[in-house]
């Protein structure tokens, strides 16, 4: 079903049929209105990164995990 086509019509009356349809294929489908592509339904895709991921590698240097931090540190995380 790439990218299959479907009228307006079609797709009001069969709706359900058709978010059923592309959810199972993941393929798109294109909604009509007098021959014109109008819409395009898809399956919803999420961003499966790891939050965590952006903060991987930031820490430049970790040598004393109990030190006090000093006031020069806090400025420069500004």
């Amino acid at each position: 079903m790439p990218n299959q086509r479907v009228s307006k019509s079609e797709f009001r009356a069969k709706a359900s049929e058709f978010f059923r349809l592309v959810e199972s294929s993941g393929e798109s489908l294109i909604v009509t209105d007098r021959g014109r592509p109008t819409l395009e339904l898809r399956p919803y895709q999420t961003d499966a990164k790891d939050p965590l991921d952006l903060l991987r590698g930031s820490l430049l240097r970790y040598d004393n995990s109990i030190a006090p931090v000093g006031e020069d540190d806090w400025v420069a995380a500004r």
